[in-house]
């Protein structure tokens, strides 16, 4: 049988010597070990941890250690140190999950998401069922307040950034096609690409970015502050109030900001058409009249209200998807803008296909 002295003050400042002290004693293969506190003054927790910690990594259990000449306030504190050295510690931190486990959690969480959509469409379109049947309950103030939001007040920007596409576009493509002379076929392409293709994909994600990030954040705000709750409360549907109000306004303000970015887009080709390749504004209009089919247009504006349902859908999804914290309002308005324009360039795809198939 060991006996271990504890003596002067075993206290966190001598807790480095302590530990130094105690590995320099050889416990190992010892049966029983005696602990004598008589001549001990001070003791705290962290000492005491110490001390229990290097007796239990040299093999002894709890029944092998007697403890002898301790205060009573020393006894009790080294008992207290060591049931709650006895506790279930916390768990460890699990393991880093590897690539494939990511993939597969992002793909669960992807088709999750996808049900929670298909569901809420399911729900909106049976509301709005509701509303043709009792069409009294249709908030048109609401509606066009939201239109001038999201359609109005967003032509300005989609009038910009198209026409300072069609002005990029127009000098890359005439930079080419100078060099084979044939300057007047950059008319047919820039007017093709802008209508079918440029004006509707642009303005739908410039829409996703601004007014879908907007509904997002409004109705997470709503959710956050518990007046959701308070709609639901008055015997109101949030899909009557919330949702259908903007998701009719940004369809038919999508169409008219794909037309005013169409026109923009063709008035920035016209500008650089004319100050680097020698093409006249008339001349211009007059190739554009004469090559540029209706049907391209008409796609344009076709694609619009489908690209305008879904940044709706999304975005008023995410914002009732909301937690109860800010953060949440975060993550889901950018959650919002990614999907909207993932969304897009897959709706784009799709029509560009189902268009070539059809010999359109």
């Amino acid at each position: 049988m060991s006996v271990l002295y504890l003596a002067g003050s075993w206290r966190l400042g001598a807790v480095p010597d302590i530990a130094a002290a105690l590995a320099r004693l050889r416990l190992e293969g010892r049966r029983h070990c005696v602990l004598d506190g008589s001549r001990l003054g001070e003791l705290d927790t962290a000492a005491s941890f110490t001390l229990l910690r290097h007796l239990a990594a040299a093999g002894l259990a709890r029944a092998a250690i007697a403890a002898r000449g301790f205060q009573p306030r020393h006894e009790r504190l080294l008992e207290l140190v060591r049931s709650r050295m006895d506790t279930v510690s916390a768990a460890p931190r699990a393991p880093r999950p590897g690539l494939l486990a990511r993939i597969g959690r992002a793909t669960a969480s992807i088709g999750a998401l996808l049900r929670t959509h298909t569901g809420f469409v399911g729900l909106v379109t049976l509301e709005a069922l509701a509303l043709l049947r009792r069409p009294r309950l249709f908030r048109l103030r609401e509606t066009v307040a939201q239109f001038e939001a999201a359609g109005l007040n967003a032509i300005p920007i989609v009038a910009l950034l198209t026409f300072l596409i069609g002005v990029v576009f127009t000098y890359i493509l005439g930079m080419q096609a100078q060099r084979y002379g044939a300057q007047i076929f950059v008319v047919d392409g820039v007017g093709l690409a802008v209508c079918r293709e440029l004006a509707p994909l642009l303005a739908a994600v410039i829409v996703a970015g601004r007014s879908g990030a907007a509904f997002t954040a409004q109705i997470g705000s709503m959710k956050v502050q518990e007046e959701i709750d308070a709609i639901r409360t008055l015997g109101l549907s949030p899909i009557h109030v919330l949702v259908i109000p903007r998701l009719l306004a940004l369809i038919a303000a999508l169409p008219l900001l794909v037309f005013v970015g169409s026109v923009s887009g063709i008035a920035g080709g016209m500008l650089v058409a004319a100050w680097q390749l020698d093409i006249p504004a008339a001349v211009f209009i007059d190739r554009l009249h004469a090559t540029l089919p209706l049907s391209a247009l008409v796609i344009g504006l076709a694609k619009a209200p489908v690209f305008a349902a879904f940044v709706a859908i999304i975005a008023c999804r995410m914002g009732l998807l909301v937690a109860r914290d800010a953060r949440s309002v975060g993550d889901n308005t950018t959650s919002t803008v990614v999907q909207s324009i993932c969304w897009m360039i897959v709706i784009d795809a799709a029509f560009a296909v189902a268009l070539q198939q059809m010999g359109i």
